[in-house]
């Protein structure tokens, strides 16, 4: 962690839930969540989620056994080589019929701050993808949710955070200058304005990122700050990559029912589309 300052963050990540289905895709997700539970100081719970189909595994209880076994082994290797990076760490094995319910039960339960998952493909959340469990686990997660993309790594380049004025920007604001004071890693804070938006709003825009930057440099944060033109999502996602970001950083409404996950948003959509890790920030309710 980035050495204490005046103006020093309070801690908002002390438990982390990451989320492992086994695969590959899975893969990126656990080395992010250690490391980042390394960085913060944090609790983790690794946690393994078995679909339930109680017709199928009442005809093939054999198999079912072995799956578990299987997923138990997974767990068991995750959790050794956490407590050997010195984390205090604990494995969940459940079963469910919904995976992305029981990942967010999970969080409740354990009061988690952070939930990590993994993206399979670029471009899924960007579609919207009815069925998708991570998208469902954003929608729905009492808390902040990050999203990694497959062959990805913890953030070590630095961090992009997009705002526009609002709570929740500041709520993903607050985080991206916590994590970044954990990771020791420069900022930008960056608000894009819509064609056709009022002057009022532009200014809004402006004078948001330029409160930020200086509350950022005020924690000890290595800050910049960014104003640009055009679409959200696609423009956020552009910005990190000019500037090298690998993590970008963005707000979202409190819980959301499936309707209004379903109907999109830009933080959707900049999971969906981002080459790196995005942090989806919740504005609890």
């Amino acid at each position: 962690m980035a050495e204490a300052t005046s103006g020093e963050i309070e801690p908002q990540f002390r438990t982390i839930v990451v989320a492992t289905d086994g695969s590959e895709y899975s893969t990126a997700a656990e080395n992010v969540a250690l490391e980042l539970a390394g960085r913060c100081g944090a609790r983790l719970l690794i946690v393994r989620i078995i679909p339930t189909d109680t017709q199928h595994d009442a005809l093939s209880p054999r198999r079912s056994h072995d799956v578990s076994v299987a997923a138990q082994g997974d767990l068991d290797v995750l959790e050794k080589r956490a407590r050997e990076a010195g984390l205090e760490v604990s494995a969940i094995l459940r079963h469910g019929v919904d995976r992305h319910q029981e990942i967010v039960s999970v969080a409740e339960e354990y009061d988690a701050s952070l939930i990590v998952i993994g993206r399979r493909t670029r471009g899924e959340m960007a579609r919207l993808m009815v069925g998708d469990a991570t998208a469902k686990v954003i929608g729905l997660a009492p808390c902040n949710v990050m999203v990694v993309p497959r062959d990805t790594e913890a953030p070590h380049r630095g961090l992009l955070v997009g705002t526009d004025g609002s709570e929740r920007g500041d709520a993903a604001a607050l985080a991206a200058m916590e994590l970044a004071q954990y990771c020791s890693l420069p900022l930008t804070v960056a608000s894009v304005a819509v064609p056709g938006q009022s002057e009022e709003r532009r200014q809004e825009g402006v004078q948001a990122i330029q409160r930020l930057q200086v509350e950022a440099r005020e924690a000890g944060v290595e800050t910049d700050a960014v104003f640009e033109e055009g679409r959200p999502e696609v423009t956020l996602v552009e910005v990190a990559e000019r500037l090298h970001r690998d993590l970008i950083v963005v707000g979202s409404h409190g819980r959301t029912g499936l309707r209004r996950l379903l109907m999109g948003s830009v933080s959707e959509r900049v999971v969906g589309q981002a080459h790196c890790a995005v942090l989806v920030v919740k504005k609890k309710s």
